[in-house]
C-alpha cells in the first residue's frame, strides 16, 4: 500500500486532470436517467395484485387509470372535456355514460343505481385510461397535460395523478435538499475543524463521486424517487467520514515529515480503517437487495456503488485537492467549537463500568418500545393534502363515498347469471359503495345489438371478465384488507384463480411484502456485517462488541417513535437499521483500530482508549454532526413525509451513534480487553498498568 500511496501522491495532477473529465459523461449519464414515482410497482410479480396489475396492462391497457370528477358542467360540457382528454398523447380512452347511451337521452332514463354511480347532485365522474403504466413518462407527461385543459373545478384522482403530483413534488424540492444539505454540513465543518478552507474543499471532493454516482444509475435503467431523495444526502454524510479522517491523519502527520510524506503516510494510515469501514458499509446496503420488495435492491445497489466511488474518490481524488489547496488550507485558520477533547477520555474510563450499566438497561425497554411503533402503508398519506390529486381522492370520497376502487378479474367462461350472483354477493360485504360490472351496467338497458363495442371491450378481454368494486375504506386499514380477503371468498366459490387487484389489493400485498422483508434485512445486515468485522479484526469478539454498540444506537432511534406517538412509513423499519449500521459502523472501526494502534505502542488499555478517545472523537463528532446535518435539513424543509420522516431517523440516528461509539463502544473494549486479546488474532498483549 505504501509503494500505492506514493503513486497517487507523485501523480496528483494528472488524476485530477482525469477525474474531472469522467464528470461529463457522468452528468449525461444522470439527465438519461428514469425516475420512477410509482412505489407499487416495485412488489413481486408473483404477488396475487401484481398478476392482476400485468392482465389489466396487458389485455385491457388499465394498468394506469385516472378517476376525473368535474363540478357545476353541463353534460354538453363534459362531453367536450371528454374529447379534449381523449386528444390527448398516451390517452387511451375516456369512458362516461355517453359510450353506453347518446347525452340526448335523459340521464333520469338510467337505473337509479347507476345514477348514483354517474352522478352526484352537479358532479360527475369520467375513466381515464392511459395507454402505458403509472411509471412511465408518456403517463406523466399525459396527465400533466389532463390538468392544463380542465377547470379548476375538475379534479383528477387516482394512483396514477398521485404519481405525477408526487413527480411534481419531488421535483421541485430536490435543489432545496441539495442546497439545505451542503449549507448545514458547511457550518458544521467550519464549526468542527480548524480550516475555513478545508470544508470547502471537502464539498468540491464529495461532488466527484456523487455525480459519478448518480451518472452510472443509467445503467440500472431507472431509479426510484426515494432513491434519487436520499443517496446524495447519505453519500454526502458516509463519503464525508472517510474526508474528515483522512484530513486529521494529514494534519497529524504534516508535524512529523514534508508534505509529500505525510501524505502518503496519512492514505496508508487510513486507508485499513477505510476500507474496512467501507465493506461494512457496502455489505449493509447490499443486504437490501435480499428484499422481496424491489425498491430494497434499488436504494441498496445505488448506496452501495455510492459508497465505492467515495472510497476512491477520498484514496485517489481527495489527497490531490488537498494537497493542491494545502497552503490557503493553513493559512486560512479558526478557532473551534469541536476541538480535542481532555476531559471526556478520563471520565469514559473512570466511569466504565456505570455507563455498561446504564447501556444494558436502556436496551431493554427499548427493545420493547421500538417493537410496538406504528407504522403506516398507504401512500397517499405521506403527501400534502393541496396537490391536485389528493383534492380529486377527497372529491371521491366526498360526493361518491369512494376511497379505493378494485379491479376483479374472473375467468370469461362463467355464465351472465354466476357473474350477477358474484356482483350480488360482493355487494353485501361491508364497506363496498358499489359494484360495476358488464352484466349489470348494460345488461337490460340496450338491446345486445346496440352495446358499444368500447363498453364491451372494457369489462371483458383477452379471456378474462372484470368487475369494478369501489370501497369506502382507505387502503392499508384492517377494514380494506378484510374486505379483500372476503370478495376472494366468495370470488373462490365460483373461479379458484380469480384476481383482484388495483391500489386496495396491490397495498395489502405490499404490507404481507414489508413484513417479511424486514424480518431477513435486519437478520442478514447484521450477519454481513458481523463477518466482515471478523474477517478484518480476525477476532471472533470483536464482532460482538461493535454490532452490540451500534445496535444500541438503532434500537434507541427506532424507539423514539413509540415515546413520541409518531406513526412510521412502512419502509422506515426496514432500511433505516440497515442504513445506520452500514452508514455509523465507520466511528466504531475507527475507534478500535486506534486503541488497537496505542496498545501496539506497548501502552495499556486505559492509556490506549484514553488516547483513541481523545484523538478519534473529533473526527465523529465532527463528522456524525455533517451527517446529523445534511439530514435534519430535509427533514425540515419536505413537504413528504415518507422522505421527511426517513431523514428525520437518519440524523437524529447519526447522533445517537455518535454517543454510543464515544462513551459504550470504549467501556466495552475496556471491560472486555483479556478476552478480546485472546479471541483477537494480534491483539497486542500488554501488562496492566496502573495510569489512572
Amino acid at each position: 500500500m505504501e509503494n500505492i500511496a506514493k503513486c497517487i501522491v507523485r501523480h496528483r495532477n494528472k488524476i485530477l486532470i482525469l477525474a474531472i473529465a469522467l464528470l461529463i459523461p457522468s452528468i449525461f449519464g444522470y439527465l438519461n436517467t428514469k425516475i420512477n414515482y410509482d412505489i407499487l410497482s416495485y412488489l413481486p410479480q408473483d404477488c396475487e395484485s401484481m398478476k392482476g396489475q400485468n392482465i389489466l396492462d396487458e389485455k385491457y391497457h388499465l394498468a394506469s387509470v385516472g378517476i376525473m370528477v368535474t363540478n357545476d358542467l353541463s353534460d354538453q360540457e363534459v362531453v367536450q372535456l371528454e374529447k379534449k382528454m381523449e386528444a390527448v398523447d398516451g390517452v387511451k380512452q375516456v369512458f362516461w355514460r355517453d359510450d353506453v347511451l347518446d347525452i340526448s337521452v335523459p340521464k333520469e332514463m338510467f337505473p337509479q343505481e347507476v345514477q348514483q354511480q354517474l352522478y352526484s347532485g352537479d358532479s360527475t365522474i369520467l375513466i381515464v385510461t392511459f395507454d402505458e403504466d403509472t411509471a412511465s413518462t408518456r403517463t406523466m407527461d399525459a396527465i400533466q397535460q389532463i390538468k392544463q385543459i380542465s377547470n379548476k373545478e375538475c379534479y383528477l384522482g387516482g394512483m396514477s395523478a398521485i404519481a405525477q403530483d408526487t413527480k411534481e413534488l419531488a421535483n421541485s424540492e430536490m435543489r432545496r435538499y441539495i442546497v439545505i444539505a451542503v449549507a448545514l454540513s458547511l457550518i458544521v465543518l467550519f464549526m468542527g475543524l480548524e480550516s475555513t478552507v478545508a470544508p470547502l474543499i471537502f464539498m468540491i471532493g464529495i461532488l466527484f463521486p456523487i455525480v459519478y454516482n448518480f451518472g452510472t444509475n443509467f445503467f440500472l435503467g431507472e431509479i426510484s424517487y426515494i432513491t434519487q431523495a436520499l443517496a446524495a444526502i447519505l453519500q454526502l454524510a458516509v463519503t464525508m467520514d472517510y474526508s474528515i479522517f483522512l484530513l486529521h491523519r494529514y494534519q497529524e502527520e504534516k508535524k512529523k515529515c514534508n508534505n509529500e510524506e505525510a501524505m502518503a503516510k496519512a492514505i496508508c494510515a487510513t486507508f485499513s480503517s477505510i476500507t474496512s469501514s467501507s465493506v461494512t458499509t457496502v455489505a449493509g446496503f447490499l443486504t437490501l437487495c435480499f428484499m422481496q420488495l424491489r425498491l430494497g435492491s434499488d436504494i441498496g445497489l445505488v448506496m452501495a456503488k455510492g459508497v465505492v466511488l467515495g472510497v476512491l474518490c477520498t484514496i485517489f481524488v481527495l489527497p490531490s485537492l488537498l494537497m493542491l489547496f494545502d497552503r490557503q488550507i493553513e493559512k486560512y485558520t479558526h478557532r473551534t467549537l469541536i476541538h480535542e477533547l481532555k476531559r471526556l477520555p478520563d471520565f469514559v474510563v473512570r466511569h466504565y463500568k456505570a455507563i455498561l450499566v446504564v447501556a444494558v438497561f436502556l436496551f431493554i425497554p427499548m427493545g420493547i418500545a421500538q417493537a410496538n411503533v406504528s407504522q403506516y402503508y398507504d401512500l397517499t398519506s405521506s403527501l400534502p393534502s393541496e396537490l391536485s390529486s389528493m383534492k380529486g381522492t377527497k372529491e371521491l370520497k366526498d360526493k361518491f363515498n369512494m376511497n379505493t376502487t378494485h379491479f376483479i378479474l374472473v375467468n370469461e367462461d362463467l355464465s351472465n347469471r354466476e357473474m350477477q350472483e358474484i356482483t350480488a354477493d360482493i355487494e353485501g360485504i361491508d364497506g363496498i359503495e358499489s359494484v360495476v360490472s358488464y352484466e349489470k351496467y348494460v345488461g337490460g338497458l340496450v338491446p345486445e345489438s346496440f352495446e358499444p363495442q368500447a363498453v364491451k371491450d372494457l369489462f371483458a378481454n383477452g379471456g378474462y371478465k372484470m368487475i369494478i368494486a369501489n370501497s369506502d375504506y382507505h387502503a392499508a386499514s384492517e377494514e380494506e384488507n378484510h374486505q379483500i380477503e372476503e370478495m376472494y371468498s366468495i370470488l373462490h366459490a365460483y373461479d379458484h384463480d380469480a384476481l383482484i387487484t388495483g391500489e386496495g389489493a396491490l397495498t395489502k400485498d405490499l404490507i404481507t411484502t414489508a413484513d417479511k422483508d424486514f424480518q431477513v434485512v435486519n437478520v442478514l445486515s447484521i450477519a454481513a456485517i458481523f463477518v466482515i468485522i471478523l474477517l478484518t479484526f480476525v477476532s471472533f469478539s470483536l464482532p460482538f462488541v461493535l454490532v452490540l454498540a451500534i445496535e444500541l444506537a438503532i434500537t434507541v432511534n427506532m424507539a423514539v417513535p413509540y415515546f413520541t406517538n409518531t406513526t412510521l412509513p412502512f419502509i422506515a423499519g426496514i432500511v433505516i437499521g440497515t442504513i445506520q449500521l452500514g452508514a455509523c459502523v465507520d466511528y466504531a472501526i475507527l475507534m478500535t483500530t486506534r486503541t488497537r494502534e496505542e496498545l501496539g505502542r506497548h501502552r495499556d488499555i486505559k492509556t490506549a482508549v484514553r488516547i483513541a478517545v481523545s484523538k478519534s472523537a473529533p473526527s465523529i463528532i465532527t463528522s456524525g454532526c455533517s451527517f446529523f446535518a445534511a439530514c435534519i435539513g430535509v427533514a425540515l424543509i419536505s413537504r413528504m413525509d415518507m422522505i421527511s420522516s426517513l431523514c428525520e431517523l437518519l440524523a437524529r440516528g447519526a447522533l445517537i451513534s455518535v454517543i454510543s461509539i464515544i462513551f459504550v463502544l470504549p467501556s466495552m473494549l475496556l471491560a472486555g480487553n483479556k478476552l478480546i486479546a485472546k479471541t483477537t488474532r494480534k491483539w497486542p498483549h500488554q501488562e496492566r498498568r496502573n495510569n489512572i
